[in-house]
């Protein structure tokens, strides 16, 4: 089994625990709602019902992302990571609606009706899932994060989010149990429904970045300061470097200048190496395309390598390849 496989087992794998994990814990949530008929608790319930169905949707995108490059997608299956999170994120979406429609309603009807039963064993129900879901999250988002999975840090994320608002819930739910002021109930339910809706409206805005190939600048920023580091004194310049996400595979061009005199082989030979440093650093999901410009008088003041025969100008500086440098819309007019 290669590397590839390796990783993607390894998500796939996670994904498989967190989708059956998310299953128990929709249960026992269920079960505490049944118990205290707690507003709160319910919308907690909800959001794990979303957790079931999110976790199957991650597992059959992590499935389809892993399928190798074919004639019809030449560049893999990875963007499908997207599409299950713009699905997540909608559902979350209306999960939260949901919520907040139905705490409106419950206020109106009078809530004050329901009584709140037993809610010393919802609030200890509650917290073993919120441990549960917080050691999971980490955990997801550890892998997803080496892996370069997009799908397994949006689960991982989600688990995070859903821990913090069920300690928020606990909180809330032990105030009540001691106050016996119902309207607690409610409004933890209001604030819970807008963090949902928040979590929606997020994984919506990432997904879309994705799906349209956004401008990345902390990842350009990231590959920019190690090619710095690393940049051999041929390499004169880089610009016009664009990078698209196909889930946790990535697609980098860029245009390379080297010294003028150089024949094929030799320009191939600097491709090779800086392919080579860029898959050391984002791992062998890298398919990097090198555009190769000649260098002209102008590049001499910004070359610095002492050894060439043939400068034109004396050297002035070296060429920094910052955020700004590097980009594709900063340096396109400038050969």
């Amino acid at each position: 089994m290669n590397k590839l496989k390796k990783f993607h087992y390894s998500s796939f794998f996670i994904q498989k625990i967190i989708f059956f994990v998310a299953i128990i814990l929709f249960f026992i949530k269920f079960i505490s709602w049944h118990i205290t008929l707690s507003l709160s608790i319910f919308s907690d319930a909800m959001e794990s019902l979303i957790n079931i169905v999110s976790g199957f949707i991650g597992l059959c995108s992590l499935y389809i992302s892993s399928l190798p490059k074919d004639r019809n997608h030449p560049y893999g299956h990875g963007k499908i990571e997207f599409i299950s999170t713009a699905i997540e994120g909608f559902l979350i979406f209306i999960i939260g609606i949901t919520v907040f429609i139905n705490t409106f309603i419950r206020i109106k009807n009078n809530y004050n009706k329901f009584y709140l039963l037993k809610l010393d064993y919802g609030i200890i129900l509650m917290f073993i899932t919120a441990i549960i879901n917080y050691i999971l999250g980490i955990w997801a988002c550890k892998i997803g994060n080496k892996n370069g999975t997009i799908t397994l840090i949006a689960s991982g994320k989600h688990l995070q989010i859903d821990t913090y608002s069920t300690i928020g819930i606990i909180i809330g739910l032990i105030f009540l149990n001691k106050t016996k002021c119902t309207w607690i109930d409610s409004f933890i339910s209001i604030i819970f429904s807008c963090m949902i809706l928040y979590t929606g409206i997020k994984l919506l805005r990432n997904a879309a970045a994705g799906i349209m190939d956004e401008y990345d600048k902390k990842l350009i920023k990231k590959l920019s300061f190690y090619l710095n580091k690393k940049r051999s004194i041929y390499w004169i310049d880089l610009h016009h470097l664009k990078i698209i996400k196909y889930g946790s595979a990535l697609h980098i061009d860029c245009h390379l200048t080297v010294p003028w005199f150089f024949n094929i082989k030799d320009a191939n030979r600097e491709v090779k190496i800086l392919t080579q440093l860029t898959r050391n650093k984002f791992g062998n999901k890298v398919d990097l395309s090198v555009h190769i410009d000649a260098c002209t008088d102008y590049n001499c003041i910004f070359c610095y390598n002492n050894k060439c025969r043939f400068r034109k100008k004396n050297f002035q500086n070296k060429i920094l390849w910052t955020l700004n440098e590097i980009s594709y819309f900063k340096k396109k007019n400038k050969y």
